[in-house]
């Protein structure tokens, strides 16, 4: 007897799944690695600005694939705008630094995912580490940190586990 899915894949749709915010991201190969997780996993993408490209940038689009225009994005002019529009949500802050690891996380759907720049992370006035809130993914002591988008995805894959959200069937390409 194989597992069932949970939900159907057409029912996430309508509502994100999870919200993943990018403070201030720097590389735009990431950011568009970003976006088509996103995409797989129902979430929606953030930008709080300033970003160091434009969101029309070619290396964008190509790491986005053509699943760019199926991404729900939105951007924030800074922290306070972001905060004000997602409102009074659950934030969880990633940062290597961070004392609690994800797999103490208990996820639910709707979440932010808040995540700081590639070369320099969140900023000390959004992270507190020793919030419980604040996680990160515990590795060997032979790196410092993981890609960003490697991080964004064990996360979001992380909290879709939890929250069964897709089926474990396969589909096929549209």
């Amino acid at each position: 007897m194989g597992v069932q899915p949970v939900m159907e894949a057409q029912s996430i749709a309508n509502l994100p799944t999870a919200h993943v915010v990018l403070y201030q991201p720097e590389i735009a190969q990431n950011t568009g690695n970003i976006g088509r997780t996103c995409v797989a996993t129902g979430a929606k993408l953030w930008i709080v600005r300033p970003a160091a490209f434009r969101l029309d940038d070619k290396r964008l689009r190509r790491a986005g694939l053509d699943y760019w225009q199926h991404l729900m994005l939105q951007d924030a002019i800074n922290w306070e705008d972001l905060t004000n529009q997602l409102g009074q949500r659950r934030f969880f802050f990633f940062s290597r630094f961070a004392k609690t690891t994800i797999w103490d996380a208990k996820f639910e759907k709707g979440d932010v995912f808040v995540f700081g720049s590639e070369s320099s992370g969140l900023p000390d006035a959004i992270l507190d580490r020793d919030d419980p809130r604040s996680l990160r993914i515990p590795t060997t002591d032979k790196v410092r940190s993981l890609n960003l988008a490697t991080t964004v995805g064990v996360v979001l894959y992380e909290h879709q586990r939890q929250m069964q959200l897709l089926p474990a069937t396969q589909h096929e390409s549209p």
